[in-house]
């Protein structure tokens, strides 16, 4: 085939493929296209942090030590965030799991409630118990790590044995 046919081809193509091809979504339906799901307590933590920022801090700023009985405080905006109180309270839970909310524990911190004021601080055992969980939860995932982890094939020792007894024999 000379170039021309070659062009001509993949014009042809081109225009096929465009004829295929449906029409664009909009951007709106196209980003929730992309979008993978999520838990709903996440989808219920943005909610938090849209209507108590300085409580549900976006990441990367750090968490910050919430106030001890804060959920009875969220609860009374249940219909502001359109959740149950179940849900309201797995999300809480989801938020206070895991190294970033753990780190923020440390003693003498100043807990906040829902609006970002001071209510209280995080005690010495307190910090003592996060520091607990941060450090079983780092020693459980290396596990995982090793336990996932390929061994390398150990090569097969020579025997001490074989090498004397083939030497003694041959004498």
């Amino acid at each position: 085939m000379g170039f021309e046919q070659l062009a001509e081809l993949r014009e042809r193509l081109r225009a096929q493929a465009e004829q295929s091809k449906p029409s664009k979504p909009k951007r709106a339906a196209a980003k929730k296209q992309r979008r993978e799901p999520v838990s709903p307590e996440v989808e219920i933590i943005w909610r938090l942090q849209k209507h108590f920022p300085l409580a549900f801090p976006r990441n990367p700023a750090p968490k910050v030590p919430l106030k001890q009985g804060i959920f009875e405080d969220a609860q009374q905006h249940l219909d502001t965030l359109g959740v149950t109180g179940e849900q309201l309270k797995q999300a809480i839970g989801a938020w206070c799991q895991g190294g970033r909310y753990w780190a923020c524990l440390v003693e003498n911190a100043e807990r906040v409630d829902l609006q970002g004021q001071a209510a209280g601080q995080v005690t010495a055992a307190q910090a003592l118990y996060a520091r607990k969980l941060a450090s079983r939860r780092s020693r459980e995932q290396g596990q995982e790590r090793r336990a996932k982890r390929p061994r390398p094939a150990t090569p097969a020792a020579p025997d001490a044995a074989n090498e004397t007894g083939a030497s003694s024999i041959e004498s």
